[in-house]
């Protein structure tokens, strides 16, 4: 099982150094930096596993770093950790609702640290395999809806082709009827680019049961969103 980095941001060299003597003990691989902005290119450049975030910083506050990372589509699913000798219940309410998944109170201990390190890692385990499973059923659900939705035009397409062969063999073969064909293949055509450009252009579908326990997407959910809008 690979190491779980752990990217501690505090301003302090001592607390730090503390940290990171502590959770490489523990057998976690650490990364550290001593301001807010370091903090976040850092947390985007190495994607650790976990962030250990002091609030009381100089150049941006560790609830200001949260509510960015929180934000950015590269950090927004690593847990952080407030570290914090706020006490106060409005802070430790403004702390979680900047996105962060828990608080440590200074001073803390280390059985208290690694138990709570360890519950947000395993919170965090568990929430990239549901959002897994969830683009699973999304791929599958794809795969019915096209088929769902594209096997009739293919089947007209299929019988103006044979009909078109038919209708040349003849010896004196109708072009109105070749024309009627044609349009029959076009038509479906445009009906698949149709189907194609919808599926394309989810960004969050809508799953409803279909048949034999398998899910379809509403290709409709975006129009009725259009006209809610």
């Amino acid at each position: 099982m690979p190491m779980k980095k752990i990217l501690i941001i505090d301003d302090s060299p001592d607390s730090v150094f503390l940290l990171q003597d502590r959770l490489e003990r523990e057998g976690f691989e650490t990364a550290k930096a001593y301001n807010g902005e370091m903090g976040i290119q850092k947390a985007v450049n190495e994607k650790p596993d976990l962030i250990l975030l002091d609030v009381m910083m100089p150049d941006i506050s560790g609830f200001d770093v949260c509510k960015t990372l929180s934000s950015k589509e590269e950090t927004k699913l690593i847990p952080i950790i407030l570290l914090t000798a706020l006490t106060e219940a409005d802070n430790l309410q403004q702390g979680l609702q900047s996105g962060a998944f828990d608080y440590i109170k200074k001073p803390f201990n280390r059985t208290e640290l690694i138990a709570r390190i360890n519950s947000a890692l395993r919170f965090s385990e568990t929430n990239k395999f549901l959002i897994e499973i969830e683009k699973i059923k999304t791929f599958a659900a794809t795969v019915v809806t096209a088929n769902h939705e594209i096997k009739q035009p293919l089947t007209l397409i299929n019988l103006s082709t044979a009909a078109i062969r038919r209708e040349i063999t003849k010896a004196n073969y109708s072009t109105e009827n070749i024309l009627k064909r044609i349009e029959f293949i076009e038509n479906a055509a445009r009906e698949i680019i149709s189907v194609l450009d919808k599926l394309g252009s989810i960004k969050k579908p809508v799953i409803t049961p279909y048949v034999n326990d398998l899910n379809i997407i509403d290709l409709k959910s975006d129009e009725k969103k259009d006209l809610a809008d």
